[in-house]
């Protein structure tokens, strides 16, 4: 696992060197072990690398690589899962045009996964080579040839990739932070663009918190051509688009792969579960392949005690684990854990936090994330990722199975609550919203009552209450209680001075793929859009913020399109959901050491904020502060503010991604 940077820019030759290296150098944390550049100064073009070394850990891995030719160089972050398979297709060419004529190009210089990818580009060219790799990749390559640029990222979206224009320059980085090195960086913070922050508490692709700056969607290549005798590309104030040297598409398409498993659903349970075992077998087979100390995520629920389970399936020696506590009830889960490393018999680590412990990271965070990010499970997956560094230098996890196998609460209780008042008028809905959200917690229990599961009468709190009027305030179809479910500032455009809300996939309906059922519907649209944007960004970055690199098994594009292929009554079934994980699971480990609810990767926020984070929180929610910085109405968000100090609602999360704009705002102040 990599940091990789570069450009394309007129910047004077004796700056080139020294540019891309204040670049590359920022991303110290993301590849710890090496650095390296490499520069065209004729053209003005510059490749930096930092290397943390996983596969071959001499000298023969460095980066920026030449291919054999001299052709290709590569800036290269990421897995190709495959690239011992492929290192033997290429051995075994036989045909006249790649083998006699080339053979003598590959003399294997190491076994780097880079060295055999870029050998994969010149013998099969880059979009036949991207659909032959398995792995999670931003890469990034230059063709000496045809003077052009090419920057994929893998196909889920599992590693960062920005490109955008500033100071008449192309620019390119895994992290801001390499963007803003390049000299004469001045890009603005987009209000626009902070609507969809606010929105969503994260910023989803293609827009990132600066204009003009842009993040690559998964699945795409990017194509920059120097024509003539250009040394810039054409600025593209509108990107993403084609024009004259400038080229997006997608090689792979999540939309194409739900065409294609729903058109070949497994319908035998029996042969679906089968497969989806060997599958995950395989993906994790590939994923414990490394030259350096791996372990495993255990949290002891469903998708992390499966993976560690078909880990331990297939090795002799104790798999190591690791988990983290906290002291406070209800946001522990270590004990679970610790039961399900002990009867798979893993070497288990786990780590017991107080609240101070877990504060103390807060300033780190908009560092880490070098844009606003407001998933408050950012500091438990840092603290959880800076122990694991010390023991090893790869750990796979459990991502991914939510999206995939049906496992947020949302894919079975939001349909059922639709369906059960979709009938009623609009009004009518509306003024059932309002009775939720100001009824006291008894009526609005018994209100409940008649809408949701019995299951879930007993468990039903005011507050949740009071959240689902929230939800179902406004929304005149299925496809809006979506967008709502996923929204924490519903109308962004109040808080925000001059911001105007963007298009993204979540605006544009139309797009949405509508022969499916409304619970797959919203797999699909978190698979594209909040798993990428928040929880791969928030494992990346907190991990990467220690030079630890994490893998995804779940994540194989091969798993991707077989899941599918499962109907939806192996996701979610009897009001639980990723069914077949759990048929998979029960065969390894005992059902009664996984069965409880759903608890999540949680923090106390809410009593945090009316304690110990109480004065940091009100220094940057000062109204003056705010009217001087001038990105957001002060009212609105003082007025949830005096409600949650009050216990008379919770506004954690609505607050969160106001303090994580803040205190990026005062890093970024700090820096100029």
């Amino acid at each position: 696992m990599c940091g990789i940077t570069g450009f394309i820019g007129n910047l004077p030759n004796d700056s080139l060197e020294n540019s891309v290296s204040l670049m590359a150098d920022s991303l110290q944390h993301r590849g710890p072990d090496s650095s390296g550049i490499w520069v065209d100064k004729e053209l003005g073009v510059g490749l930096g690398h930092r290397r943390l070394s996983v596969l071959d850990l001499s000298r023969t891995g460095h980066q920026p690589m030449l291919s054999a030719s001299g052709r290709f160089v590569i800036s290269f972050n990421g897995e190709i899962y495959n690239h011992i398979e492929l290192k033997k297709q290429l051995s075994a060419e036989t045909s006249a045009e790649f083998h006699s004529s080339r053979s003598s190009q590959y003399k294997w210089k190491g076994h780097s996964d880079t060295e055999i990818l870029l050998a994969c580009f010149e013998v099969y060219g880059i979009e036949k080579t991207l659909k032959l790799i398995v792995g999670m990749f931003a890469i990034a390559v230059w063709d000496r040839q045809e003077r052009q640029l090419f920057l994929v990222r893998d196909r889920m979206g599992e590693k960062p990739l920005y490109y955008g224009w500033c100071n008449n320059g192309f620019v390119f980085g895994s992290e801001l932070k390499a963007l803003r090195q390049f000299p004469g960086f001045s890009n603005v913070i987009s209000r626009d663009v902070l609507t969809l922050y606010f929105r969503y508490s994260y910023i989803p692709a293609p827009y990132s918190i600066y204009k003009d700056i842009y993040k690559l969607e998964p699945g795409c290549i990017l194509t920059l051509s120097l024509t003539g005798t250009a040394k810039t590309p054409a600025f593209v104030p509108n990107a993403p688009c084609d024009s004259d040297g400038w080229a997006l598409k997608r090689y792979w398409s999540l939309h194409e792969q739900v065409i294609a498993g729903q058109s070949a659903i497994i319908e035998d349970e029996n042969e679906a579960i089968s497969t989806l075992e060997l599958t995950l077998k395989e993906s994790i087979r590939l994923q414990s392949i490394a030259d350096v100390p791996l372990g495993a995520f255990l949290s002891g629920g469903i998708d992390s005690s499966l993976i560690v389970a078909l880990m331990q399936a297939q090795t002799k020696h104790p798999v190591r684990t690791f988990t983290i506590g906290f002291d406070e009830a209800g946001y522990n889960e270590a004990e679970y854990a610790k039961a399900v490393a002990k009867h798979l018999q893993t070497e288990h680590t786990e780590l017991y936090l107080n609240h101070q412990q877990a504060i103390d990271v807060i300033p780190l965070l908009p560092g880490l994330y070098d844009e606003p990010f407001a998933d408050s499970s950012q500091i438990p997956a840092f603290l959880i990722a800076q122990m694991t560094r010390k023991h090893v230098t790869v750990a796979l996890s459990g991502d991914a199975g939510d999206e995939l196998f049906g496992g947020y609460n949302r894919y079975f209780w939001g349909p059922k609550i639709w369906k059960r008042i979709s009938w009623l008028p609009y009004n009518v809905r509306q003024k059932l919203s309002s009775l939720l959200i100001l009824s006291s917690k008894i009526a609005g229990t018994q209100v409940a009552n008649c809408l949701l599961p019995h299951k879930l009468h007993d468990a039903l709190l005011a507050e949740k209450m009071q959240k689902l009027g929230q939800r179902l305030m406004g929304v005149t179809d299925f496809n809006d209680f979506y967008l709502s479910l996923v929204s924490e500032w519903r109308i962004p455009e109040k808080i925000v001075i001059d911001g105007r809300t963007p298009a993204t996939l979540l605006t544009k309906q139309t797009e949405w793929p509508d022969f499916l059922d409304p619970a797959q519907r919203m797999m699909y649209l978190d698979a594209m859009t909040y798993m990428p944007d928040d929880i791969l960004c928030k494992v990346d970055r907190a991990a990467m913020g220690v030079g630890l690199e994490t893998r995804v098994p779940m994540l194989d594009h091969h798993v991707v399109a077989l899941s599918w292929q499962l109907p939806l009554e192996l996701k979610v079934k009897h009001g639980q959901g990723k069914w077949a994980l759990r048929k998979i699971l029960y065969k390894y480990v005992p059902k009664e050491l996984i069965e409880r609810p759903k608890q999540g990767f949680a923090i106390p926020l809410a009593q945090w904020l009316r304690g110990p984070l109480r004065e940091w929180a009100e220094e940057l929610l000062d109204p003056a502060r705010l009217s001087r910085e001038s990105y957001l109405q002060h009212e609105p968000i003082h007025q949830k503010w005096e409600e949650h100090l009050t216990g008379k609602r919770n506004w954690e999360h609505s607050l969160w991604s106001v303090l994580m704009f803040q205190a990026w705002l005062e890093k970024q102040q700090e820096h100029g």
